[in-house]
Order: C-alpha cells, then structure tokens, then sequence
C-alpha cells in the first residue's frame, strides 16, 4: 500500500514538473513574441513610411544650417539634458501611433542608460488619419504650459489601448489624465482650446516637413535621420555619436 502511495506521489511529482516547465516555455515564448512585435514595428516603418495627409510644401528643401535649426528650437521640449551638449536624439512622434507606443520602452530605456550623457528631446508630429492624435498632442502641450509635458507624454502612451485607434473625441480622456496629475483645469482648459497651442504644434509639424519627415517615430541624432531596420538601430547611432 505504502509503495503505491509513493508511486502515486512521484507520478503527480512528474507531471506537476510537466506542467511547470510548459508554463515556462509559455512565459519564453510571450516574450519572443513581444520582442519580435517591437522589431516588426520599427521593420514597417522603415519599410512604409505612414501617409501625411497635409501638405508637405516646402518638404525637404531646408540648408543644412536652415536644417540643423528645424531639428531642434529653443522651445522643443527637453525630457532631459546632458551638460556637454555633445549628442542630442530628437523624436518626432505621434501619440496615437502604435509604433511610436512599440519604441517608447526602448527611448525610456536609452535615457536610463545614456542618463547625463544624452540630450532626448521630443517633438509633435501628430498624424492626420488619427483621429485623436491632433487631441492628444494638444492635452500634452497644455500639460507642459504647467510644466508636467513628461507626466503626460507618458501617460499617453501607457493609456494609448484606452482611447487610440478609436473615432470617439478623448477630450474628456485627456482632461482626465490632467486632473490625475494634479494640474490647474481652468488653465489646462484654455490653453488646451487656445488656437495658439495648436499653432504651437503645427510648428514641429512644418520643421518635420522640411526636414522630410514622413511618418511617425522619425529619429534625429544630432542633426542626421536615423534609418531603422531594426530596434538596435537607434542605440548604434547614439553610440556612434559619442564616440565621434
């Protein structure tokens, strides 16, 4: 009875071994996925840039010295600074663009690593066929007039399955995120309807024109368009810079 009690044991032994190596494969292969998801995601946008709708007049016809200006203004926000001011990365970046959600873990993990070394900075480029991008961008530029455009660049991308890929105005969404961040809402509302923070955007928009940008994320280092094949591409360059 005894020695049949103790086979009984190693079988569910055996198979609960069973059971917890097919739960790691499982837990493998979910990241393989979601890296391979990430590396597919920069693979589309060098492969097929998304279409602007706006004119592009203008596009591409900026001096190197005009060009080196529209990369970066005296006003395009910073989400942080390196104090020698040698290598900068520029992102232009729509808040509803799923791309840009897939690169977003890796820019954050670029700062951790570069932190003091690298200036990241981050410019509007919201797309025309997104239906709340233009929205978006506006609730983080009236975020920023309070100083908290990081708190909400992030909250848009970590809420982004909420409310992007939908034909449903997120006004009320973004007021939201404002008031969780603890903002004045009567200042975030007008500068959020203000006609001059939507020109504050068109800006960058114009900028990324001239400089031939066609889709969303489109990277700067120093001055140079970075060209993503892969997610590797982008930390190659920044390397490349420092070293130079």
């Amino acid at each position: 009875m005894s020695q049949g009690k103790d086979k009984s044991r190693a079988l569910r032994a055996k198979v609960d071994a069973m059971r917890a190596e097919d739960r790691r494969k499982a837990a493998r292969s979910r990241n393989l996925v979601a890296t391979l998801v990430v590396v597919l995601m920069f693979a589309v946008v060098a492969a097929a840039t998304l279409a602007i709708n706006a004119s592009g007049s203008g596009a591409g016809s900026a001096t190197v010295a005009d060009g080196e200006s529209r990369v970066v203004r005296a006003d395009s926000h910073r989400v942080q600074t390196a104090p020698d001011g040698k290598v900068t990365l520029v992102e232009f970046l729509d808040f509803e663009c799923e791309a840009c959600r897939a690169a977003y873990p890796i820019v954050e993990e670029l700062r951790k690593e570069y932190a003091g070394k690298v200036t990241f900075v981050i410019r509007y480029f919201p797309i025309p066929g997104h239906f709340n991008a233009e929205r978006s961008a506006r609730a983080v530029e009236a975020a920023a007039q309070q100083g908290k455009f990081e708190q909400m660049y992030q909250r848009m991308y970590e809420t982004q399955a909420q409310w992007g890929e939908k034909r449903v105005p997120a006004d009320d969404t973004f007021r939201g995120f404002a008031k969780d961040l603890g903002l004045d809402m009567a200042a975030w509302d007008t500068a959020y309807n203000d006609p001059a923070t939507l020109e504050r955007i068109k800006k960058d928009v114009a900028d990324g024109q001239a400089l031939g940008v066609q889709g969303t994320p489109t990277f700067f280092v120093n001055g140079e368009k970075v060209e993503l094949r892969t997610s590797d591409d982008l930390k190659a360059a920044v390397d490349a810079a420092l070293a130079g």
